[in-house]
């Protein structure tokens, strides 16, 4: 079935239980191995020129799914089957924690947005890890995005977050460390200068030991808030460098409204969606100029087309995420960029990915 025509049957259900549907389908396609296949036969978009590799991974597409879909790591293996280059679990708690209260996620549909206040609803570590035990991993790398629980300090966050690391170093082939999210009190504080550097040292330091013990590298990357002023993001990337941050994803969701005509613009939370889509392009413009591609960028935010990807990738980005992207344009989102994707380098005369990457920087 289009997904066009299911669309609107999916949006008469609570943007929450509409999520544990997807999440419900993605686990009885998982159980039919040759069903698996014929999905991912239909979404990938097999091309050399989409190909790249980062950190020692290897990437057969630069459309990944950002992390917030499969929060606990139980559908990753089905989500594969779609088509995406890789996909990101999370964010993941030390303990079990419900998250805000509910309502807690808005579909702004005047504005193809999404609001959600979620607060790291998660099942923790623990939960999470026996899932990577029983789900089979599948050819592509896999992130694990980190956060920590509502009820630590901040002064003792550096814990949280290297709990996550000992608990699933084996499992994640990169980690994403998370104090960019507006649904967490006082989470965004973590990126303020006299925390930031202490912090990263602690969970580089960390990683390099499991590294030295398990023989196996992990990249440490950094998600950054879009609501710094250009000084803060220039002092985080100064600090994040400084601290050994291997990465970074350019941009978590937003708390800025302008310009909004939903009647949930006044919601608390982070927006991501179409909204954002010229403000995390802008930043990663400012990103990639400062890193003058020192280390891999990640460009999220509001990507829902090939275009979007392709300016995201000339800004300076590696790899995209998506993720408010595939709520409204389907399942089938990663084979649809891809292909426009594709169309694009043939009009404009770029080989491959690779060679479109910072490649605004050059006009």
């Amino acid at each position: 079935m289009v997904y066009s025509t299911l669309r609107p049957m999916l949006f008469s259900v609570d943007p929450e239980k509409a999520h544990n549907l997807s999440i419900s389908a993605l686990k009885l396609l998982q159980t039919n191995p040759f069903l698996m296949n014929q999905y991912y036969k239909k979404m990938n978009v097999k091309s050399p020129r989409l190909k790249s590799s980062y950190w020692g991974l290897d990437f057969n597409n630069p459309v990944g799914l950002a992390a917030g879909f499969d929060k606990n790591g139980e559908v990753y293996s089905g989500l594969y089957a779609l088509g995406f280059g890789t996909i990101e679990v999370g964010s993941v708690t030390p303990l079990p924690q419900e998250g805000n209260p509910k309502p807690r996620l808005y579909r702004l549909k005047e504005d193809n947005g999404l609001i959600n206040r979620m607060g790291f609803n998660s099942k923790g570590v623990y939960e999470v890890e026996k899932n990577f035990v029983t789900t089979a991993k599948p050819p592509l790398p896999i992130g694990i995005n980190l956060g920590k629980n509502k009820i630590t300090p901040n002064e003792e966050a550096a814990l949280d977050y290297i709990k996550g690391l000992e608990v699933l170093y084996k499992h994640g082939d990169y980690f994403v460390i998370n104090i960019s999210s507006p649904n967490t009190k006082n989470l965004r504080d973590l990126q303020h200068i006299t925390n930031l550097y202490g912090l990263l040292t602690q969970i580089i330091n960390k990683r390099n030991n499991l590294l030295k013990e398990l023989k196996l590298y992990r990249p440490i990357i950094l998600k950054v808030a879009p609501d710094l002023t250009p000084n803060q993001i220039e002092q985080v990337v100064e600090t994040a460098l400084s601290a050994g941050i291997e990465g970074l994803i350019v941009s978590n969701t937003t708390i800025e409204r302008e310009g909004l005509h939903s009647v949930y613009k006044k919601e608390e939370g982070g927006l991501s969606g179409r909204p954002l889509v010229q403000k995390s392009t802008e930043l990663i413009y400012k990103v990639y100029k400062q890193t003058q591609g020192e280390i891999p960028i990640i460009g999220s935010g509001g990507i829902f087309t090939g275009m979007d990807a392709f300016e995201k990738l000339a800004a300076g980005a590696n790899l995209v995420q998506v993720y408010t992207g595939m709520i409204y344009r389907g399942p089938s989102i990663a084979k649809h960029i891809n292909n426009e994707l594709i169309k694009i380098m043939d009009q404009r005369g770029f080989n491959s990915v690779e060679e479109v990457i910072g490649s605004a920087h050059q006009e």
